[in-house]
C-alpha cells in the first residue's frame, strides 16, 4: 500500500499520511498509481510521436516498423494500466480527479487485445494507411505520368470542368486506393468487433464513440442531422439546378441525386471550387482570395505566420520557435513519400508541437492552415495539464477549436485586415452579402451530410446491419439517402469506396468533425457577443459578419476552456465558453438564415425540385449475391 504520494497526490489536495482509515489508504494508493501511470504514459507517448512522426514524413518499411514498434508498446502499456486501474472500486474513491482518471484508463480500445492480435491490428491499420498516402493513378492525357492525390489530383478536381476527366480520376483514385485495402478491412472490422467484445460492448459502434459521454450518441446525431437537412435540401437543389444548366441534362439530371464527381472535390464533401459556376451573384464580389495571395507573394509559411498572428492579437500565444524548424510545412522535393494529410502534432513534452501539411497557396489550404493552427493552441493552452487532461473536451471539441478559427478568418473583413480584399468592397450590400454567405455554406452546409454519413457507415459495418461483403453498396446507399450523391458509374460490392477516404483506410474518427461543425458556430457566436462585433438583433451587427481579431475579450474566454483540457466533461467545457451544456443548432442556422430564406424564395421562383428521391441499390451498385436473394 502506498501512504505518501508524490505528485498527484498533493496536486488534487489529498493528505496521504498513514491513518486507520482504509478508504483513504485506497484513495491515496489510486492516486499514487494514477501519477506513474500517466508518467510512464507520458513518457512512451512521447517517444511513439516522435516514431510516428519519423515515418509519416518518410514512408519506408524501416520507418514503419520502427513506428508500429514503439505504438505496440504504448498499446500494451495502456492495457496494463487499464487492467490495474478495474482493480480500483471507484465507489470508494471520493477525489473526483483521481475517479475520472481512473475511468479514462479503463477506456483502452483495441490496446485491450491480445499482444498478437494487438500487433496484428497495428500492422493492418499502417499498411491500410501506407496504400491510401503512396496511391498513384496514371493521368489522363498521356497515360505516361504518375499522379498522386496532392497535389495533382485534388488540384484537377479543383479547376477541371471536364466530366470525362472527372470521371476517369474518380474511378482511377478508388481503385488505386480503396479497392486495395477492402480485404484488409474486413480483418479491422474483426479485430474491432472483439476489442469491443472484450471491453464489454455490444460491438465496435459503441466503443467508438464512449468518449462522447452518452448513451444515446447514435441517436443525438441523427437527431441532428434531421434537423439540418432542410437547409442542406434548399443548397442541394439550387446547386443541382445550376448544374444542368452549366453541363446540361445528360451530365447533371434536373432532379434527383448529385454525380459524385463534379463538385469540385474527390469525395463531394466541399463544394467552394465550384464557385465559379454557382455564385449567385456573378457580378457582384465575393471572397475567393486565392489570385490575390498568389499575386502578393504569398508563401506557405507566410499562411502559417498570418494564422499565429491571429491568435497572438486575441491575447493567445505564439507558437514556439521549435514549430518553425520542426514543422513540415510544404511537400519535400526530395523524394520522399509523406502523409499529406494535414495533421497537428502534439509531443507530450511541453515544448515541441508541429504542423504536417503540403499547403498550397491558395483560401481552402489557409482556412485549413488556420485550422490545425488552432489544434496547436489548445495544445499550447493545456501543455500544464497531466497527461491523461492533455486532451480536448472530446474529439469534436479539438476539430471545433481549429474549425472556430477557420470560420474567423473567412470573413470578408479579416481579408481586408490583410490586405487580400479590396476597402472597396461593400459587404453590407445584400447580393454581395449572399455571395458570402454561399461561399461559406458550399464548405459548410455540403459537408454536414458527409460529416455524419462516414461514421454512420462504420457503426452499420460493426454492428452487422450490413455485411463487409456488401459493404460498399450499403456506403452508396447511404451517400444517397443522406447526401443525395450517386456515383458516375454503376458501382459493385467488389470495390471498397469507402477507403478512397484517409479517415476510413486509417481507422480515424469521422463524427467528430460533424459535431465540431456545430460546436464552432457556438463557440463562435459567444466569443464574437463578447467582442462586440455581434449583437443578436442588431442587422448591423449580424453574426455571419462577425470578426473578432484583436478582441482580447474573445481570447480570454477561449482560454479558459482551452486550459481545462479533457480535466471536465465536454459538457462543463461547453458551459465555460457558451453558457449552455448542450450541443444546439441554433447558432449555425442563424448564421445562414438569411441565405436560407434565399434559397427558398430562390427556388420556389424557379420551379427547382427540392430533394433528390428515393434510389434502388441495384441501380447505382451490383450487390453482394446474398444480399440480392433476400
Amino acid at each position: 500500500m502506498r501512504w505518501l504520494v508524490l505528485g498527484l497526490g498533493l496536486a488534487v489536495g489529498i493528505s496521504c499520511f498513514p491513518a486507520d482509515n482504509d478508504d483513504l489508504a485506497l484513495e491515496c494508493d489510486a492516486a499514487s498509481f494514477v501519477d506513474e501511470a500517466e508518467e510512464a504514459l507520458r513518457k512512451q507517448s512521447e517517444i511513439a510521436a516522435f516514431d510516428a512522426w519519423a515515418y509519416a514524413t518518410n514512408l519506408t518499411e524501416e520507418t514503419q516498423k520502427q513506428s508500429d514498434k514503439s505504438e505496440t508498446k504504448l498499446q500494451l502499456m495502456n492495457k496494463e494500466f487499464g487492467k490495474e486501474a478495474l482493480s480500483y472500486d471507484l465507489s470508494k474513491i471520493g477525489n473526483p480527479d483521481v475517479k475520472r482518471k481512473l475511468k479514462l484508463l479503463r477506456d483502452v480500445g483495441t490496446a485491450v487485445l491480445p499482444e498478437i492480435k494487438l500487433k496484428e491490428f497495428i500492422a493492418l491499420k499502417s499498411g491500410m494507411g501506407q496504400t491510401y498516402s503512396t496511391a498513384k493513378v496514371l493521368d489522363y492525357k498521356t497515360g505516361k505520368r504518375n499522379f498522386s492525390l496532392e497535389p495533382e489530383m485534388t488540384e484537377i478536381f479543383r479547376t477541371s470542368r471536364d466530366p470525362d476527366e472527372l470521371h476517369y480520376y474518380w474511378e482511377m483514385w478508388r481503385e488505386a486506393s480503396g479497392e486495395q485495402i477492402r480485404t484488409p478491412y474486413f480483418s479491422l472490422v474483426e479485430l474491432l468487433n472483439k476489442a469491443a467484445e472484450i471491453n464489454g460492448f455490444k460491438d465496435a459502434s459503441i466503443m467508438k464513440v464512449v468518449g462522447y459521454e452518452s448513451e444515446s450518441f447514435h441517436k443525438e446525431m441523427e437527431t441532428t442531422w434531421l434537423g439540418l437537412k432542410p437547409l442542406y435540401e434548399q443548397l442541394h437543389a439550387y446547386v443541382r439546378s445550376k448544374l444542368n444548366n452549366y453541363y446540361g441534362e445528360k451530365v447533371v439530371a434536373s432532379s434527383g441525386p448529385l454525380p459524385a464527381h463534379l463538385l469540385g472535390n474527390m469525395w463531394a464533401q466541399s463544394w467552394g471550387n465550384l464557385a465559379d459556376i454557382l455564385q449567385p451573384y456573378p457580378d457582384k464580389p465575393d471572397i475567393d482570395v486565392t489570385d490575390e495571395m498568389i499575386r502578393q507573394g504569398w508563401t506557405p509559411k507566410k499562411m502559417f505566420q498570418e494564422a499565429d498572428n491571429f491568435f497572438h492579437s486575441i491575447g493567445l500565444e505564439r507558437v514556439p520557435e521549435k514549430f518553425w524548424s520542426e514543422s513540415l510545412l510544404e511537400k519535400p522535393e526530395d523524394g520522399r513519400e509523406v502523409v499529406c494529410h494535414a495533421s497537428a502534432w502534439d509531443f507530450y513534452n511541453g515544448e515541441d508541437f508541429r504542423i504536417k501539411q503540403c499547403t498550397r497557396v491558395d483560401q481552402k489550404d489557409f482556412v485549413t492552415v488556420n485550422h490545425e493552427m488552432g489544434h496547436v493552441q489548445y495544445f499550447l493552452q493545456y501543455r500544464n495539464q497531466s497527461y491523461l487532461y492533455r486532451d480536448g473536451a472530446n474529439s469534436g471539441f479539438h476539430e471545433g477549436v481549429g474549425d472556430l478559427l477557420s470560420l474567423a478568418v473567412g470573413t470578408a473583413s479579416y481579408f481586408k485586415t490583410l490586405g487580400l480584399l479590396g476597402k472597396d468592397v461593400n459587404i453590407t450590400d445584400t447580393e454581395t452579402d449572399i455571395n458570402i454567405l454561399f461561399n461559406m455554406a458550399l464548405e459548410r452546409i455540403a459537408f454536414l451530410p458527409f460529416g455524419y454519413l462516414v461514421d454512420k457507415f462504420r457503426w452499420d459495418v460493426y454492428s452487422g446491419k450490413t455485411s463487409v461483403e456488401n459493404m460498399n453498396c450499403h456506403w452508396w446507399k447511404l451517400r444517397n439517402q443522406i447526401q443525395g450523391m450517386k456515383p458516375p458509374s454503376k458501382r459493385s460490392f467488389s470495390q471498397f469506396d469507402p477507403g478512397a477516404k484517409f479517415h476510413v483506410a486509417n481507422d480515424v474518427g469521422y463524427v467528430r468533425y460533424f459535431t465540431a461543425y456545430i460546436y464552432q458556430f457556438q463557440f463562435y457566436s459567444s466569443l464574437c457577443k463578447v467582442s462586440g462585433s455581434y449583437v443578436p438583433g442588431d442587422p448591423d451587427k449580424p453574426l455571419h459578419r462577425c470578426n473578432f481579431y484583436g478582441s482580447t475579450e474573445a481570447g480570454d474566454k477561449l482560454r479558459e476552456m482551452l486550459r481545462m483540457g479533457a480535466a471536465r466533461p465536454w459538457k462543463d467545457a461547453m458551459e465555460k465558453i457558451t453558457g449552455q451544456r448542450e450541443m444546439n443548432t441554433d447558432a449555425i442556422r442563424e448564421y445562414f438564415k438569411p441565405l436560407e430564406d434565399w434559397l427558398e424564395k430562390e427556388n420556389k421562383d424557379s420551379g427547382v425540385e427540392v430533394g433528390w428521391g428515393d434510389v434502388e441499390v441495384d441501380d447505382v451498385c451490383q450487390q453482394f449475391q446474398s444480399e440480392q436473394n433476400n
